[in-house]
């Protein structure tokens, strides 16, 4: 199984270091074995050269040698081969083996190579199957014949591999000393670009969606002429860019929250002032024309349908403000009950079913806000879908926390505004919309309230079923 590569930087430059270190020993170690071994083997030319075939001379044509043509080999070095050829074949081969003369038999093969070293008293390297690896020359000789001395490679081959040993444990020592060291240096070197990845996951977890938000001190620079040094600068100035935004995105929304809950509270007298001069109007006992009348009915309705909208406004501005809530224990069963009687009542068209543990359900907060989010959830609900839709409320216990669900297989929630169906003054397409209008603020309401609760409320929605899920803490 291959080994994946280090991903932290600090891995990827000890490994390029340690990668470096290795082609430049194998490099070192290649050139030095190269070098050592063609140095050795010019030696061998030379010793052949100066030879000159006196071994392979003293040889004799004859299978049986006398006394006057036996082989020499005083000056001879161990191991030294000879040879001579006659009319392109072999006649005699030996060795000399502890300063005697020993014939050797040669293969087919080894006589094969040897007749086709050229005479012409340059070294070359061959193998004989019976005596291993040679460095022969080969001359021509005074009778026609051609002389070939040879001088064993294995002295050269154990020196080198005696070299290669030497370098492969120096190098393999020096490797993992770098490995150790290099690892250690890259650390300290990267401890500013730690400070500065520390820094932006720091940044990175503070919600910054909303809320004030404490944006964290800035970085202490320490050379800004270094790659590291112009990162932290560069992320400080970005955290200050940031910061000031923000400040000024918090203004912004504590002057729109303030403007929102005055307003709201201002229009609370007038709009029910208007609403009672309406009620007067009609209580009046003399004639009134119908269209007069139907003025007054519908300055009442448009001034009571005013009037919850100021509400909610309020009540939005004030949960935006952190308005601190009842904390009292709730029977979530039984809101869950008067709600779905009231929904009932409203929209006796629509089938209602409920899903209730045996067992009371509680929780802790306000009564009064809990109870309002329950029924904008279930006027949401019975307000966007047709008559004759099943809408099941479902309340679950669990041991941290309680899901209450209500869902309803009406035509659903149009999928480019189900991001934002929680939104302030968001209604949906036509195929969902009530035909006396939505002020847009009940699902807002819900989800600041839930909010305000440590709670969470999502949706799903598809044609044929959709389905809100509230969940708050035990």
């Amino acid at each position: 199984m291959r080994r994946p590569p280090p991903h932290t930087l600090r891995g990827q430059l000890t490994a390029g270091l340690v990668l470096l270190l290795a082609a430049a020993c194998l490099a070192v170690g290649l050139t030095t074995v190269f070098a050592l071994e063609g140095f050795l083997v010019r030696r061998l030319d030379q010793q052949l050269t100066a030879s000159g075939g006196r071994f392979a001379a003293s040889l004799e044509h004859e299978a049986t040698p006398d006394t006057d043509n036996r082989p020499d080999s005083r000056g001879q070095a161990d191991q030294t081969f000879g040879a001579r050829l006659l009319n392109g074949r072999v006649t005699q081969a030996a060795v000399v083996d502890e300063q005697n003369v020993r014939q050797v038999p040669l293969t087919h093969s080894d006589r094969q190579t040897l007749q086709e070293v050229p005479a012409d008293g340059k070294g070359r390297s061959v193998r004989l199957s019976g005596l291993g690896s040679f460095r022969v020359s080969a001359v021509p000789g005074d009778d026609q014949d051609v002389l070939i001395t040879g001088l064993p490679l294995h002295p050269v081959e154990e020196t080198l591999h005696r070299l290669e040993g030497v370098e492969g444990v120096v190098f393999g020592a020096a490797l993992l000393a770098t490995a150790v060291a290099g690892a250690f240096w890259v650390r300290i070197s990267l401890r500013p670009l730690q400070r500065v990845t520390k820094q932006a996951v720091g940044v990175a977890r503070l919600p910054l969606a909303s809320g004030e938000v404490a944006m964290p001190y800035p970085l202490p620079v320490t050379d800004p002429r270094t790659e590291v040094g112009q990162v932290g600068t560069a992320l400080n100035r970005m955290l200050g860019h940031v910061g000031d935004a923000l400040t000024r995105r918090q203004a912004s929304e504590e002057r729109l929250r303030h403007f929102a809950a005055d307003a709201s509270h201002e229009l609370r007298t007038p709009v029910a002032n208007i609403r009672g001069h309406a009620e007067l109007a009609l209580r009046h006992r003399g004639p009134v024309p119908a269209d007069v009348r139907r003025a007054l009915e519908r300055i009442q309705s448009e001034s009571g349908r005013m009037g919850d909208l100021v509400d909610d406004l309020l009540l939005l501005a004030r949960l935006d403000a952190g308005r601190p809530l009842e904390h009292e224990p709730v029977d979530l069963t039984l809101l869950v009950l008067d709600a779905a009687d009231d929904a009932r009542a409203a929209g006796p068209g629509h089938r209602w079913i409920l899903d209730l543990p045996e067992e009371p359900v509680t929780v802790t907060g306000d009564a009064h806000r809990l109870q309002q989010a329950i029924g904008n959830l279930l006027t949401n609900a019975r307000t966007h879908t047709p008559a004759g839709t099943e809408v099941t409320v479902r309340l679950v216990s669990e041991s941290a926390a309680v899901r209450l669900t209500v869902t309803d297989d009406g035509p659903g929630i149009p999928e480019s505004l189900q991001p934002e169906i929680f939104g302030r003054f968001v209604r949906a397409d036509r195929s969902r919309s009530r035909a006396t209008g939505s002020t847009g603020l009940g699902l807002a309401i819900v989800r600041a309230v839930v909010t305000a609760h440590a709670g969470s409320i999502q949706v799903s929605s598809e044609p044929g079923r959709t389905v809100f899920e509230m969940s708050l803490p035990r």
